[in-house]
């Protein structure tokens, strides 16, 4: 089944969707995080088909989320090294973390806690905060149209 692309969409989130929203370049971008950087590792790391691990690293590097660079011990091979843009995408990975971590039926399972790597602490649960530093939840906000959007001619 083809999937619809969602780039011309004027919602943010299903235009960010259409880039990462595959649990498959969710778990790719985690393990570029981590440092795995070639073919091979993603494959070992992930258990992914390599014709599914292919189409996936092409799209990442198409939309700019990672790029190819020389192997950086001098092989022939080439490895996948995150962008700013893929970078960009770590406050989504802790955000569906926590998640996890408050709802998941078994926390317990879950083998890994996300601390600040300077002082070994955990990480303090993400807030969404008003330009004054309210906190807010999410009654607390709304859409209102963006006068710097282009609109969409129709027809």
């Amino acid at each position: 089944m083809k999937r619809k692309s969602f780039a011309g969409d004027g919602c943010p989130i299903a235009r960010s969707l259409d880039e990462i929203g595959d649990w498959w370049s969710m778990l790719i971008i985690r393990e570029a995080l981590f440092g795995v950087r070639r073919f091979g590792e993603f494959q070992k790391k992930l258990g992914l088909a390599k014709n599914i691990l292919t189409v996936r690293l092409r799209a990442l590097v198409d939309h700019g989320i990672l790029r190819t660079a020389p192997a950086s011990d001098g092989s022939a091979y080439q490895e996948y090294v995150l962008t700013p843009k893929g970078h960009g995408v770590v406050p989504v990975l802790v955000a569906l973390r926590q998640w996890s971590e408050q709802f998941d039926d078994a926390p317990e399972e879950i083998a890994t806690i996300l601390v600040d790597r300077e002082q070994g602490r955990p990480v303090r649960k993400l807030e969404l905060r008003s330009q004054d530093g309210r906190l807010l939840g999410g009654g607390d906000t709304m859409l209102k149209p963006n006068p710097a959007a282009k609109r969409r001619r129709r027809g």
